[in-house]
C-alpha cells in the first residue's frame, strides 16, 4: 500500500476554524450563520481572504456557490473532469463551530497543500463552498441547484425560516435571481467528489472508532403545515365555539411521533418552528405555522412519511373545523455512495494506522444531491458526545487532523496522484 505523500497543516487549519468560529458567535455560546446574513457575507468574506493569501483562484457560480482551483494547474489538466471537496460555512440558529466548517476548510487547506508543494497530478483538485446548505430557504440550496437547478418561479416562492423572502435578501446581498435560475453542473465536468463531516451521532466515539466512512446518506423532506381557523375573544368566546388554529397544531405535533413509528423504526419527524398570529395571549389564534423535517434512508419511506403527515394534517383540521396549507418541498432522495471511494477512503485511513467502520448518514449532506451524478464519497471523524446543531457541538484537534489527512490522501488518489 502507497504511503502518504502529504499532510495538511494542521496548526493552520485549527486556526482557520478557530478563527472562523468568532464569526457569527452569539451570547446564548452557539453561532448564528443565516445564509446571506450579515455574519454569512463576513465568513464568505473571510473565507475569500484565506483562497487569496494562498494564491488560489475563485469563481463565484449563480446562486453563490464558490469553486477555488489552483492556477499553477497546467490548461491540459485543468480541462479534465475535477476532483471536488468541500461542505458550507453557514449554521443553524445558535448552531457549532464544526458543522460544515470542517468540510469547507479541510477542503481549502488540502487544496492549499498540493498548490503549495507543486504536486502534478492528472486531475484538477477543486474546493467548494456550498450556499445554504441548512435550508433557511430550501434544502441543500446550493448542491440542489447544481444538481437540479431552480426555475425563476420556485427561487421567488421561496421564504426563509425568519419570514424574509429568497429574492429580497438574495439581491440584497449582490446575487443575480437570473444567473441563480440557470445554475447546473455538467456532470461531464466531475471526475469525483469527496466531503469531509462531523459524524453529528455517537456511533464513532462510543465504538472507538477514528474514521466513518460513509455508505450513503438519508433521505430528507420538509415544508409546513398552516392550520388556518378564526381570531376571536379569549375571554368572551365559548370553547364549544372556538377554531382554534394553534390547538389543531399542537394535535398534529403530538402525531408526529406516532406517524414514525407507524412507518418505521429508522423514520423520524421533527418540529422545529411553530409561528402563530396574530401571536396575542388574549386573542385566539387565528393561524398556526408549524414547520416538519422528516427522514428516512428508503425513498418508498420518504414518500410514505409524506403521505401520511398529509392525511394527518387534513384529518386534523377536519376535525376542529379548520382550514390547513400544506406546503412541503420536494424530498431529497437518499444516496448510496460510490463503493469505489469508499474503498480508496478506508485504505488510505489504513496507511494512516487510522481505525475505519463502514456507516450511514443520519444528516443530510451536500453529498448527496452530487452522488446521483458522479462517483461520491463521504469521511466522517467523532462528534464528542454525539452533538451537533448546538453550542455543545465539539470534535477534538486530533480527529480533525485525523479526516483532514484522510481526505488529502483520497483528493490525491482521486486525481490521479
Amino acid at each position: 500500500m502507497t504511503a502518504p505523500v502529504l499532510s495538511v497543516n494542521a496548526p493552520r487549519l485549527i486556526a482557520d476554524l478557530t478563527d472562523l468560529g468568532c464569526i457569527g458567535r452569539v451570547e446564548a455560546g452557539g453561532i448564528n450563520r443565516t445564509s446571506f446574513s450579515a455574519a454569512d457575507t463576513e465568513a464568505r468574506g473571510w473565507y475569500l481572504a484565506r483562497c487569496a493569501e494562498a494564491g488560489l483562484s475563485v469563481r463565484q457560480d449563480g446562486v453563490g456557490n464558490l469553486i477555488v482551483s489552483s492556477p499553477a494547474v497546467a490548461a491540459e489538466i485543468a480541462a479534465r473532469p475535477a476532483v471536488w471537496s468541500g461542505s458550507h460555512l453557514d449554521t443553524v440558529p445558535n448552531g457549532g463551530q464544526f458543522d460544515g466548517a470542517l468540510g469547507a476548510l479541510a477542503a481549502l487547506e488540502c487544496l492549499r497543500r498540493i498548490h503549495e508543494e507543486g504536486i502534478e497530478l492528472q486531475r484538477p483538485v477543486c474546493a467548494i463552498m456550498y450556499t445554504d446548505e441548512e435550508g433557511s430557504y430550501a434544502h441543500l440550496l446550493g448542491s440542489s441547484a447544481l444538481a437540479r437547478g431552480f426555475s425563476r418561479a420556485e427561487l421567488e416562492a421561496m421564504v426563509g425560516r425568519d419570514g424574509d423572502r429568497f429574492v429580497d435578501t438574495f439581491t440584497a446581498a449582490g446575487g443575480d435571481l437570473d444567473a441563480a435560475a440557470q445554475t447546473r453542473i455538467d456532470p461531464g465536468a466531475l471526475h469525483a467528489t469527496v466531503e469531509l463531516h462531523i459524524e453529528q451521532g455517537p456511533t464513532l466515539e462510543e465504538q472507538g472508532i477514528q474514521i466513518g466512512v460513509v455508505s450513503g446518506i438519508v433521505g430528507l423532506g420538509g415544508g409546513v403545515v398552516t392550520f388556518l381557523g378564526r381570531a376571536d375573544h379569549a375571554g368572551t368566546t365559548p370553547m364549544s365555539q372556538r377554531r382554534d388554529a394553534l390547538v389543531a397544531a399542537g394535535a398534529f405535533v403530538v402525531a408526529l411521533p406516532e406517524i414514525a413509528a407507524r412507518i418505521s423504526d429508522r423514520a423520524v419527524i421533527t418540529c422545529g418552528m411553530v409561528s402563530v398570529r396574530p401571536g396575542s395571549a388574549n386573542v385566539i389564534p387565528e393561524s398556526a405555522q408549524v414547520s416538519v423535517d422528516f427522514r428516512h434512508p428508503e425513498q418508498g419511506q420518504v414518500e410514505a412519511l409524506e403521505a401520511a403527515i398529509r392525511d394527518t394534517a387534513r384529518n386534523i383540521a377536519a376535525q376542529y373545523g379548520l382550514q390547513v396549507g400544506i406546503d412541503l418541498e420536494e424530498s431529497i432522495p437518499p444516496a448510496p455512495l460510490d463503493r469505489g471511494v469508499q474503498k480508496i477512503i478506508a485504505a488510505r485511513a489504513a496507511a494512516r494506522g487510522l481505525s475505519s467502520v463502514s456507516m450511514p448518514s443520519g444528516a443530510g449532506h451536500d453529498s448527496q444531491n452530487l452522488a446521483p451524478l458522479v462517483p461520491t464519497g463521504m469521511i466522517f471523524v467523532p462528534s464528542i458526545e454525539g452533538r451537533s446543531h448546538c453550542p455543545e457541538e465539539n470534535t477534538s484537534w486530533e480527529d480533525v487532523e485525523n479526516g483532514a489527512n484522510v481526505l488529502l490522501d483520497t483528493l490525491i488518489q482521486l486525481a490521479g496522484g
